[in-house]
């Protein structure tokens, strides 16, 4: 990665301008540089989210005008820079309870949050759940709001700091990911059943033991690859554990229009304005130095969010 200077052209039809003020940092963008998530044209520009304002808009734009305040994670490859055009479907308002650092860091993390909760597996008061890096960006969101929910979330952590920051934000119970045996202790703490549903954005390091965690019928959601891919396996294998559904989810299939986008979006801004959900940021990094923000994913040094700062 390098920083370049361009010319960024007028915004097209249906684009608007976006001046950034914060720039969020996600899993799927080292996928996106390593080419496990292949990009359209190389070279390329990265990145996918960030908040700022609006400073100008394309022809047939009726929906944002400039100097609106906004923030998108998705449609728009090249969000690690100043500004980017993004497609105004893209592209959601923000309140005026949620800063642009906020946005930044929560939009992406906390909307795949909100779809995985309430929509992938609707999660019920009562449920025992499993979520795999639970002190990682999407895992704090997402066990807070899962205990917000009524739930009992069972986490998992590599570290021992982490671990204590796991349960400071929604976990009741919270394993070692590097020494307990997953499966086991789950069944210990759930009476024998398993967990209803398991959240799993690590991927092929965590696969079989999520498969193991789960009871009868249970779910498992598959939304991340941060140890890699998982490999091809038999599907009789879900049969075998107990007639289990496996789901690989995407935000882009829950956010397929703007009115979609816009309400999962709000969602999101409402329970963060609760304080039901709090948004930590612990790393921010100068957009000239992202190599080392992707550096600190992939060694899992990283605690909640990250941004880089233009």
């Amino acid at each position: 990665m390098a920083l370049e200077d361009i010319e960024l052209p007028p915004p097209g039809a249906k684009e608007a301008r976006i001046r950034h003020t914060i720039i969020g940092v996600n899993f799927i963008d080292t996928y996106q540089r390593s080419g496990l998530y292949p990009l359209a044209r190389l070279p390329s520009g990265l990145g996918n989210e960030a908040a700022g304002h609006i400073e100008a808009v394309g022809e047939s734009v009726r929906d944002f005008k400039p100097g609106d305040r906004v923030a998108y994670c998705s449609g728009a490859i090249g969000a690690y820079a100043e500004a980017n055009n993004v497609p105004a479907d893209r592209v959601v308002k923000l309140p005026d309870s949620v800063s642009d650092e906020t946005a930044a860091a929560a939009l992406l993390k906390g909307m795949t949050a909100q779809y995985l909760l309430k929509r992938t597996y609707p999660v019920k008061p009562g449920e025992a759940i499993l979520v795999h890096a639970a002190a990682g960006g999407v895992g704090l969101i997402l066990c807070q709001w899962a205990k917000q929910l009524g739930a009992t979330v069972i986490g998992t952590a590599g570290r021992e700091e982490k671990m204590t920051r796991a349960r400071a934000n929604g976990c009741a119970h919270v394993l070692n990911a590097r020494h307990d045996n997953i499966p086991k202790r789950v069944r210990e703490l759930t009476e024998g059943k398993g967990v209803s549903v398991v959240y799993d954005g690590v991927g092929k390091d965590t696969f079989m033991a999520s498969l193991d965690s789960l009871a009868v019928r249970g779910m498992m959601v598959s939304f991340g690859n941060a140890s890699g891919a998982v490999p091809p396996f038999d599907p009789l294998l879900l049969s075998a554990k107990g007639s289990l559904y496996l789901t690989r989810p995407t935000l882009a299939h829950y956010t397929r229009d703007a009115k979609e986008l816009q309400q999962t979006a709000d969602d999101l801004f409402a329970i963060i304005a609760t304080g039901a959900v709090k948004i930590e940021i612990h790393q921010r990094f100068a957009l000239a130095k992202a190599r080392r923000a992707h550096e600190a994913l992939h060694a899992r040094a990283t605690v909640g969010a990250t941004v880089l700062v233009p």
